[in-house]
């Protein structure tokens, strides 16, 4: 199997589980004995890489659960831009869910309820849709298979989710759980969780550090721009152009 993170890997990613006869469900009527497939997306980083992902899975006919963080300084979730690429996102066909920084709230299950709920209200104003399912960010252990909802909402790391079916995720740009079509869940035709980050995949195949250069970079020369807009003493850099494909 291609292990390049590239888009095109990422289709023939999905493309293979159709031929398994996989069948991509919400994390509401996935069944962890079923040839199920979750699609999750923890956008940790940057909503704009996530659009070639949403592109592709639409493409096919699928719909994949986009994880927005509302408290980061990595974007800004009400801006122009992030707005916009939020309702592309959901123009495909996509659904937007909380991903909810659970270590901004030492661990506490009051505490992150709370912060749930004012959180999934926020995102709800950004995106003008009902927020149905959290994902953690920075999850305490204890988090990892708690057996609760919250603020009403059901959670990624469930049991159901997380343990009675199969879980693949590509963290730090890597299969640290295995590849996905590798799966033992997957050999043993049960359904999968499969979570992605946009920000390890591009048009080309890359070191996980280069696409973080990549990331900065591009970042870097928005902020440039933005300034340059709101202050007029500042003045653009003139930057060369990177190699580096996000």
């Amino acid at each position: 199997m291609n292990r390049d993170f590239t888009w095109a890997s990422y289709r023939a990613i999905l493309k293979s589980f159709q031929g398994l006869g996989y069948q991509v469900r919400s994390y509401e009527d996935a069944d962890p004995a079923a040839k199920h497939l979750i699609l999750r997306h923890d956008l940790d980083m940057s909503l704009q890489a996530a659009e070639p992902i949403a592109e592709i899975e639409h493409e096919l006919g699928l719909r994949a659960h986009y994880f927005v963080l509302i408290r980061t300084e990595m974007y800004n979730p009400f801006s122009v831009a992030a707005r916009a690429a939020l309702d592309r996102i959901r123009q495909n066909g996509h659904e937007i869910g909380l991903h909810l920084d659970a270590s901004l709230y030492e661990n506490d299950t009051a505490m992150l309820e709370a912060a749930a709920a004012w959180e999934c209200r926020a995102l709800e104003d950004a995106t003008g849709a009902p927020v149905r399912f959290i994902s953690f960010h920075r999850p305490a252990e204890s988090l990892l298979g708690y057996d609760g909802r919250l603020a009403g909402r059901r959670h990624a790391y469930e049991p159901r989710f997380f343990s009675d079916m199969g879980y693949c995720s590509d963290s730090r740009g890597a299969w640290h759980h295995g590849s996905p079509l590798e799966h033992e869940a997957v050999q043993a035709k049960r359904a999968l969780q499969l979570l992605t980050h946009a920000i390890w995949w591009g048009r080309a195949a890359a070191d996980p550090t280069d696409r973080l250069v990549h990331f900065l970079d591009a970042r870097a020369a928005l902020l440039d721009v933005e300034l340059a807009r709101a202050c007029a003493i500042h003045r653009p850099k003139e930057r060369k152009a990177t190699s580096h494909e996000s």
